[in-house]
């Protein structure tokens, strides 16, 4: 094997010479493609999640999102999955796309229903997917949710 992979390197090494342009090219392939793998498959900064709060609707409750852009340039949201956990049991899951831009270092709000009204502090995670600089990533959030206080 070792034998036949020798081999095969001293083919390619005669045979680059055959084309001048050949050398420069594969130099150029493999600074682009070490450039592409150096920039896209890190991800940026994760988006930040923080619960404004919840408002308490005859179908089901709204809870109100914020989501922080700490990003160097905007992003754009297109689709959150969603589970929100209390005493470590799901208390309502879903998904929704999603169709906003943050712009670096600003925020958004997002209006996630919730099926169960929170009777005690929950935990709201999930998987939001986003693009930047045209690059699709998928980050995990999550943030802490209060259960509405009621005024008496």
């Amino acid at each position: 094997m070792e034998a036949a992979h020798s081999a095969f390197l001293v083919v390619m090494h005669r045979s680059i010479p055959a084309f001048p342009f050949a050398r420069g090219l594969a130099l150029c392939i493999a600074v682009w493609l070490f450039a592409g793998l150096a920039t896209g498959c890190r991800s940026g900064p994760s988006p930040e999640l923080h619960v404004l709060g919840v408002q308490q609707e005859p179908r089901h409750d709204v809870v109100f999102v914020q989501v922080t852009n700490p990003a160097s340039h905007a992003m754009r949201l297109t689709r959150l999955e969603y589970a929100f956990k209390a005493a470590g049991q799901t208390v309502s899951a879903g998904e929704m796309a999603l169709a906003r831009d943050v712009p670096a270092g600003e925020a958004v709000v997002v209006q996630i229903p919730l099926y169960s009204p929170p009777e005690q502090p929950m935990t709201l995670s999930g998987r939001l997917t986003a693009e930047l600089d045209q690059i699709v990533q998928i980050f995990s959030v999550s943030a802490q949710v209060a259960p509405p206080t009621t005024a008496q």
